[in-house]
């Protein structure tokens, strides 16, 4: 793997927006802000990695630019949800110099502004999809959200919408309106993922599994073979060979999410036709000590590096920040100068 200097990740704790700059992929210097906001999700802005945008729980959208120094809220006027837990900003739609930033709330909306967070606009078609009645957050029923938004990569129209609970929505023309749920898919979405030059591929993370699109989002089919568990949450795919991605899961929810080392995680990689293989064993010696299998320590937030194959990613619920060089055969964790005591989201910045 060609080496990157410096590196420069955004990560939600669930409280604050820590800014990590590597400089060797070994070590990180931590920037903490955003403090008591209750950030959720993170998006790094693909043409400027002093911009971010950060979703946070009741305390709306926050936006930087000096590359987490400080944190302005933005979009109060526009939006009336101050839940915001998915955010995205598109590597291809940019106008004024502005790259268009995605919003998703609970309930479930999906908002984009133009001219980098100043205005808002909503997309009103997609609450009223058929399934929409049926939407519901197992936690709080009477609810749902958007969980995650996954952007084309040469199509700046495309747009996919992940309901949790309700299943990947996709619009084709900018978001005026939407197609529902497809057969194949998964209802309880959690991650979408499309690729940098396989345009045609779509892949999704869920709590009933995995599942991936051939034809833009067409249609879709089950990805479990070799999984001994389902309850999907990270994903990550290889940013050169779309047939290279990563998922991790656990048994549940409750498992899943739980901060106490029972998460029962298990980080698995798939090689083109291959069924998936766990990653990391307790007898793999100094590999194991970091990433076991099952482990303790779940998997939450995957990322890979753009244009580094084998490049991946692993933020662990706990906070500790793993890297894999060579597609997870081997993991170091991250040397942080300062602690992370959570993670919910992470998001990689352009090349600083």
């Amino acid at each position: 793997m060609t080496s990157i200097s410096p590196t420069r990740l955004y990560v939600a704790t669930g409280d604050a927006v820590a800014r990590l700059d590597s400089p060797d992929l070994r070590t990180a210097a931590v920037t903490l802000g955003a403090e008591g906001s209750g950030a959720q999700c993170v998006a790094a802005d693909p043409g400027d990695p002093a911009i971010a945008v950060a979703g946070t729980f009741d305390n709306g959208l926050l936006r930087t630019e000096d590359g987490g120094q400080t944190w302005t809220r933005i979009g109060e006027r526009d939006i009336p949800f101050g839940r915001v837990l998915s955010v995205a900003i598109s590597p291809v739609h940019v106008e004024d110099g502005h790259h268009a930033i995605y919003a998703g709330t609970e309930p479930s909306h999906l908002y984009r502004s133009l001219d980098g967070g100043a205005t808002w606009r909503d997309f009103p078609a997609l609450p009223e999809l058929p399934s929409a009645p049926e939407w519901s957050f197992p936690p709080r029923p009477w609810t749902s959200h958007v969980r995650w938004i996954a952007l084309g990569y040469a199509d700046p129209d495309l747009i996919f919408a992940g309901i949790e609970l309700g299943g990947v929505m996709r619009s084709v023309n900018g978001g005026e309106t939407w197609e529902d749920w497809k057969q194949g898919s998964q209802r309880d979405s959690h991650a979408i993922a499309t690729h940098p030059t396989a345009h045609e591929r779509v892949y999704e993370a869920a709590g009933g599994g995995v599942a991936w699109s051939w034809d833009t989002g067409d249609s879709w089919g089950p990805v479990d073979e070799g999984m001994d568990r389902h309850y999907t949450w990270g994903l990550a795919i290889d940013p050169v060979d779309p047939d290279l991605w990563y998922v991790s899961a656990s048994f549940g929810p409750r498992q899943a999410h739980d901060r106490r080392g029972h998460a029962q995680g298990v980080l698995y990689r798939k090689r083109r036709d291959q069924p998936w293989e766990p990653l990391g064993h307790p007898e793999d010696g100094a590999n194991g000590a970091i990433l076991t299998h099952p482990s303790p320590r779940m998997p939450y937030a995957l990322a890979t590096l753009p244009g580094q194959p084998g490049s991946l990613v692993a933020g662990l619920r706990d906070g500790a920040i793993l890297l894999s060089e060579d597609a997870g055969d081997n993991f170091r964790e991250l040397a942080l100068d300062g602690s992370l005591d959570s993670l919910l989201a992470l998001s990689v910045a352009p090349r600083v």
